[in-house]
Parts: C-alpha cells; sequence; structure tokens
C-alpha cells in the first residue's frame, strides 16, 4: 500500500517490491520497519505507520533508505 508513495517520493517506478522481513513499534498507532526487495540485489528499509482506530489512519510512509543489502539490519531510523 505504500509502494506508490515510495515512488513519488524517489521518482522512480519499482517493477519488484516484495517485503522481505519487518519489525513494529508501538505508538499512537504502529510503526512498521519494513525491508523490502525492489531489484535483484537492491533493497529499501520503509518506515510506515498505521494510525489508531477511530481515524484508521491508512499506512503512511513516514521515511525511507535506499541503497540497501538483503544482509543489512533492520533498525530503527
Amino acid at each position: 500500500q505504500v509502494k506508490l508513495q515510495l515512488e513519488v517520493r524517489v521518482n522512480r517506478k519499482y517493477y519488484i517490491f516484495r517485503a522481505i522481513l519487518y519489525r513494529t513499534q508501538i505508538v499512537a498507532g504502529t510503526i512498521y520497519f519494513i525491508k523490502v526487495q525492489v531489484a535483484d540485489t537492491e533493497y529499501v528499509h520503509l518506515k510506515v505507520l498505521v494510525g489508531l482506530p477511530p481515524d484508521n489512519v491508512c499506512p503512511a510512509l513516514v521515511n525511507f533508505q535506499t541503497g540497501k543489502t538483503r544482509d543489512d539490519p533492520l533498525d530503527y531510523f
């Protein structure tokens, strides 16, 4: 659900967009840290916020890191 948000922010189309790993942090909603494969050997890390009911904010891309590899740790950023 955040693929288009990322593509707009980096001005690039991704034909591969496969979540490999994720972690969560509970705040006023849930923050998801997601490692996504976007090419054969290229990955991005996403920070996505999903709000609490009753607002149920749609997944929002809060931050991202490009140029990652499969072996890079998925840490808080």
